[in-house]
């Protein structure tokens, strides 16, 4: 299917659009960080009670990812997204208003279960209206535009609570989730016709995720690209403790963390969208990944020196560069993995969504507490996940050279096609 068949005003505004439902993820964990230390005085809890507040919603995020892309499949992509986002807007009220922490987790869970219906069938779109070189230059520039929400978020979280209380926030969060209803009822086109869609049944679901899940390479590349995020996201899901307890900001200096982070992904991006038809993809990822690498080694030499440890503005330059690499390797690497299934690409945006979810929820959850007593311990840590995910993608490259070595000895006409 074609863009250009689409109403053309529709088509400007796609980017933005598909940018807002995708930015809704990360905004939604980032906006209450400045609020970490009232709401926990208010339910009498910790910090490390309060990272629940970060892991319950990735939790279920991760949970409930794998079932909207293919219930978008079935049913196409506007339902999903719509309901998903009144859902979210109806749980954020929730949190408002939750007289209890385990009330306030409750609705979280609730967003995270909700919230995926506009983050995870945005990027299907994508893939349903473009191809090939056209496709990677729009996910460059909605990746562009998404990337600003993690720097604004708690930029507007600090904000709110200098004129209200921090329910102000999830207010604020229900507002959005309407607005972006309306949005999508109003200017998004339906992008998966009824020809194309899979029964809508527990069965044919259940088996276009079991073939995603089944496919050995895709999850080389999923966990490839999930890993080298984690090294990025372990500075987002702890940022209260990195930015407060151990670079001993105040609650509306998140921007110092967020900013350069957030530059260096829309910086990724960029380079992402001018290397489309200039650079093949494999090569593309493969060198950002190594960079992401790179500039992990310098984040952990900045930290490992008493002079630049803990200090501003090298603190923050390691997680810049990380996030430079993350974000020029991701549009290709999402393409990559829709490519596999054309006729379950929901599914398979959602099983990807899924496994980098639950290690987020794993990384902000788990590993955040035991890695967050300085500056040297998160940068290591951030180093092996990011070590990891080159691993996988390396792997990826090695199977898919293996019929290159044995094609000489195929007949000609057998000689295997190149997947990158």
């Amino acid at each position: 299917m074609n863009g250009a068949a689409y109403d053309k005003r529709a088509l400007v505004l796609l980017p933005v659009i598909l940018a807002l439902l995708s930015s809704l993820g990360p905004f939604t964990i980032d906006t209450p960080f400045p609020a970490f230390e009232d709401m926990g005085r208010d339910f009498g809890v910790g910090s490390d009670r309060m990272q629940l507040v970060v892991s319950a919603y990735l939790l279920a995020f991760g949970l409930m990812s794998p079932f909207h892309g293919p219930i978008s499949d079935a049913v196409g992509r506007r339902p999903v997204m719509v309901v998903g986002v009144v859902v979210f807007a109806v749980a954020s009220v929730g949190c408002a208003l939750a007289p209890t922490f385990e009330l306030l987790l409750a609705c979280r869970v609730l967003q995270g279960l909700s919230a995926g219906g506009g983050v995870i069938v945005s990027r299907t779109i994508i893939r349903d209206l473009y191809d090939g070189d056209e496709a990677q230059r729009l996910m460059s520039r909605v990746m562009m535009i998404f990337g600003v929400a993690p720097a604004v978020a708690p930029i507007f979280g600090g904000l709110l609570l200098q004129v209200g209380p921090w329910p102000s926030i999830f207010w604020f969060l229900a507002v959005l989730g309407l607005l972006l209803a309306v949005v999508v009822v109003t200017l998004l086109p339906e992008t998966h016709p009824v020809e194309r869609r899979i029964p809508f049944s527990a069965r044919s679901l259940v088996s276009s995720m079991a073939a995603v899940g089944r496919h050995g390479r895709f999850h080389l590349v999923a966990w490839g690209s999930a890993f080298s995020f984690a090294g990025q996201f372990l500075y987002i899901g702890a940022a209260p403790i990195f930015v407060v307890d151990l670079l001993g900001l105040g609650e509306l200096d998140f921007w110092v963390f967020f900013v350069p982070m957030i530059v260096g992904l829309t910086f990724g991006a960029w380079v992402s969208g001018r290397a489309a038809g200039r650079v093949r993809r494999g090569v593309l990822i493969t060198v950002a990944m190594a960079f992401t690498v790179a500039g992990a080694v310098v984040n952990v030499l900045l930290a490992a020196l008493p002079a630049t440890s803990a200090e501003l503005p090298w603190a923050v330059l390691g997680p810049a560069l990380i996030a430079v690499g993350t974000g020029a390797a991701y549009p290709s690497q999402q393409l990559i993995l829709l490519d596999m299934f054309p006729a379950s690409r929901g599914s398979a945006v959602s099983m990807f969504t899924f496994f980098t979810l639950l290690l987020n929820a794993v990384v902000a959850g788990l590993v955040a507490p035991w890695v967050t007593d300085s500056v040297l311990e998160m940068a290591v840590t951030a180093l092996v996940l990011v070590t990891i995910g080159l691993a996988s993608w390396a792997a990826h490259l090695a199977i898919g050279r293996r019929p290159r070595v044995e094609a000489a000895r195929l007949p000609e006409t057998l000689t295997p096609t190149d997947s990158l």
